[in-house]
């Protein structure tokens, strides 16, 4: 067995934080510069928009002058013998006149609007950017919390270098799925939602100047609707990346939230839980990795299993926690290891680390029963 040099192992963690908190920067830098943009497009946005009303009530103007120009010169043509010349040659210039001051006005129009339109997309796009960075910021800082503290000892625990270079990449595949997960959720969930506000803000403009403030009224509800879907969807998120609750009420109040939230996002499954040992608080690091484990395992029954019943059961003791999750799915062969399982890797890692046991029986057609049992130290 080669053994790690430590102190080698030690600079390269060094390093690693330091690139690590090196990109933290360069992408708060990347959202506060995209922020800075946010404000200017959008004042400029608010701009454009004033002028297209502008252009549009004078162009309803110059339409209404040109028609009566129009019937005017018609007038003087069809009589042509009552008018004088002079007559006959105001009526025409006039008519020409407003006719070519109505096409620049269009044209105008035209430029404004595709204007409104460039910016309204440049808007969302960086809109887009401040969030992934926002986010991006928040997991990094994650990233480098778990690398100055909990991998500052890595190197003891590590004794074998092929093993190190395993969890590495283990890790930064986490990350990059965690990414991937988070930027597809956003994208799918609140963007698009925040997308079709923009879209139907202007619309309600269009539907109470062509269909009056009654019909506007119904459109403004129906933005609302959609504004607290987006709020919704926003929270969630949130939730799943860090229950507040989590610091403030500890792991059954929790997880019983979670648990209610997750039944009512996925109505085709109804999940039950079930406290059965003593509510009390446990150390920080142990109350989130067991939300954690449980969260992961009633994940997978919920995107594999095509369960229709879930049941989560806890029940905490003097000196354990025992945790199960049991579905009525499709179930799976144990002893099959699968491509992209990573997250049943990610849990039994964990329970390791925490010096416990989990234990996995399932079988075709069978459901699964995920048992984890971790001490309570001192």
């Amino acid at each position: 067995m080669k053994k790690v040099d430590i102190k080698a192992l030690d600079k390269i963690l060094e390093k690693m934080v330091d690139t690590v908190d090196s990109s933290k920067k360069e992408i708060f830098q990347i959202g506060e510069q995209s922020r800075r943009e946010f404000e200017t497009l959008s004042e400029e946005l608010k701009h454009v928009k004033q002028l297209v009303v502008q252009v549009i009530e004078k162009g309803d103007r110059l339409e209404i002058n040109a028609r009566l120009a129009r019937k005017r010169l018609s007038e003087v043509s069809m009589q042509f013998n009552r008018f004088s010349e002079e007559q006959i040659r105001e009526a025409y210039e006039k008519a020409h006149a407003l006719q070519v001051e109505l096409q620049m006005n269009r044209q105008m129009e035209k430029q404004l609007r595709n204007r409104r339109d460039d910016l309204e997309r440049r808007i969302y796009g960086l809109q887009a950017t401040i969030e992934r960075a926002e986010h991006l910021v928040s997991q990094i800082s994650i990233v480098l919390n778990f690398l100055k503290s909990d991998l500052a000892f890595v190197g003891e625990a590590l004794e074998d270098a092929k093993r190190k270079q395993e969890f590495g990449f283990k890790i930064i595949e986490a990350q990059e799925e965690e990414r991937k997960k988070l930027s597809r959720e956003i994208h799918d969930g609140p963007a698009q939602m925040l997308a079709n506000v923009m879209m139907r803000s202007d619309l309600i403009d269009r539907v109470y100047r062509e269909r009056g403030s009654e019909e506007a009224l119904k459109e403004i509800k129906d933005l609302k609707r959609m504004v607290r879907n987006a709020l919704y969807e926003v929270r969630r998120i949130i939730y799943d990346l860090r229950p507040m609750a989590l610091d403030d009420l500890g792991l059954v109040p929790t997880l019983r939230k979670y648990l209610q939230t997750v039944e009512e996002y996925n109505r085709s499954t109804k999940i039950t839980f079930f406290n059965l040992g003593e509510e009390k608080r446990l150390s920080t690091n142990l109350e989130v990795a067991l939300f954690r484990l449980i969260q992961e395992s009633v994940q997978n029954a919920l995107k594999h299993s095509g369960a229709s019943e879930i049941q989560v059961k806890l029940e905490i003791k003097k000196t354990h926690v025992l945790a199960v999750v049991k579905d009525n799915g499709k179930g799976f062969d144990v002893a099959v290891k699968k491509e992209g399982t990573f997250g049943l890797m990610g849990m039994k890692e964990r329970v390791e680390l925490l010096e416990g046991e989990i234990t996995i029986d399932s079988k075709p057609g069978s459901g699964t029963i995920i048992m984890i049992q971790v001490p309570i130290k001192g």
